[in-house]
């Protein structure tokens, strides 16, 4: 739902990987929670797997990145052809200030941490998408981010940042959907989940000092740090969002949030 304000939220998901578009129990609860929210009129969506500075903007149309490896023939053909995003590009580059300019890529399409999880929540591919980079790992410099974008909540844009709340992928001994959860990743997953319910952000950004689980849980830490977008877009950073998603998926944390 929108706040009171009319404001579209914002959203922290987990985008898995290709096989998830084949996960009837995650894909489901995904295309649930896209249907309660009120439809975009764009979406821009920061992905772990796009890493630039300065702030790198997508082509406005442009076919898939295929930025994996090992999977079905069938994951490498693909498509999600959206409308031209041109208009949305052009707001987000005159939001940045002029010592931050922001860079169109002439040719890069979505990668997997946008496509994935969009084709299952708009699987009409008929709202444009945008996606930016993450330009740094720095969860203050994000907030920043996240509330300079803010604005884009009141002209009908989702913003969602697009990550792994645990994605130890180094540390995993089991390949299966229902593998057994690893006591790092069910560590972080409730240290967040509990920082989370209490909007403590400060907690939140100082996870490489508290959190329990690391760095199993994050050997990097780019599928962590789009949350810092969400909650810097969010209306109030501290104020409790929702936590739509729970659970684990391949022993990984599946948890995402909506700000308001």
């Amino acid at each position: 739902m929108t706040d009171s304000s009319g404001r579209m939220p914002a959203l922290y998901i987990g985008h898995g990987a290709p096989p998830l578009l084949d996960d009837p129990l995650w894909s489901g609860q995904l295309a649930a929670w896209a249907q309660d929210l009120p439809r975009p009129k764009a979406i821009l969506i920061v992905s772990a797997h796009w890493e630039s500075a300065p702030v790198m903007l997508s082509a406005s149309q442009a076919p898939l990145v295929y930025d994996f490896g090992g999977f079905a023939p069938r994951y490498y053909e693909m498509t999600y052809d959206t409308p031209d995003a041109t208009a949305l590009a052009q707001r987000v580059a005159a939001m940045m200030p002029a010592h931050e300019p922001v860079h169109q890529h002439p040719s890069r399409g979505l990668d997997h941490g946008a496509w994935v999880p969009l084709k299952i929540m708009y699987p009409e591919a008929d709202i444009p998408v945008l996606q930016m980079s993450l330009p740094t790992d720095d969860p203050t410099r994000l907030l920043a981010l996240g509330e300079r974008l803010r604005p884009l909540r009141d002209e009908g844009v989702l913003i969602i940042g697009s990550g792994f709340l645990t994605h130890g992928l180094p540390f995993l001994t089991e390949w299966r959907i229902d593998a057994q959860v690893p006591g790092w990743s069910a560590d972080f997953d409730a240290w967040a989940g509990e920082a989370l319910a209490r909007g403590d952000v400060d907690a939140l950004a100082a996870y490489q000092h508290q959190a329990p689980g690391m760095p199993y849980s994050h050997p990097t830490v780019e599928h962590y740090t789009p949350l810092f977008v969400t909650l810097g877009a969010a209306t109030d950073p501290e104020a409790p969002g929702l936590q739509v998603i729970d659970g684990f998926w391949m022993g990984l944390s599946k948890r995402s949030l909506q700000v308001a």
